[in-house]
């Protein structure tokens, strides 16, 4: 008989394949994004936490994860964006952040500006408080004159 924490860190498993649709390396574990997994007369309900507001992916995850759920057998499924609590940055994972950092962009900092993810180099400009997305703006590191994007703490 499995259990229903069982069945719970299996979705949980299956979610982190689900990746995020702007930064197609990190996934929507790892960006910290999955509030609640819950099961409950055999339906299962995923609560999503949206990273900004305004962000075009708000939408279209929520659909990544049923799509994903229903192809490992999961017919019942809601799958819900909720505001309450705020997602913060401080949920990204350890490995998320290790992977924005590898993809080439500047995981967040709360403690100093942000290091360059090619040359690690900690003297860096802001260029644009706008990135490709809301979430992210651009700098230009100073040491190997790289522009790269940073994922801004929130």
């Amino acid at each position: 008989m499995v259990t229903e924490e069982q069945q719970i860190q299996r979705v949980m498993e299956i979610l982190s394949t689900v990746m995020d649709p702007e930064i197609p390396v990190i996934s929507v574990v790892d960006l910290g994004i999955i509030h609640q997994v819950n099961l409950k007369d055999d339906e299962l309900y995923v609560e999503v936490l949206p990273t900004y507001s305004g962000c075009p992916a708000t939408d279209y995850i929520p659909v990544l994860i049923q799509k994903t759920l229903s192809e490992h057998g999961y017919r019942k499924v809601n799958v819900s964006n909720v505001l309450d609590p705020d997602w913060s940055s401080d949920r990204i994972t350890g490995e998320g952040l290790r992977k924005l950092a590898d993809y080439g962009i500047a995981p967040p900092s709360r403690n100093s500006s942000p290091e360059c993810p090619r040359c690690n180099a900690q003297d860096v400009v802001l260029t644009s408080e706008f990135g490709s997305t809301p979430c992210k703006s651009l700098y230009q590191c100073r040491q190997c004159l790289e522009p790269f994007e940073y994922f801004k703490c929130h």
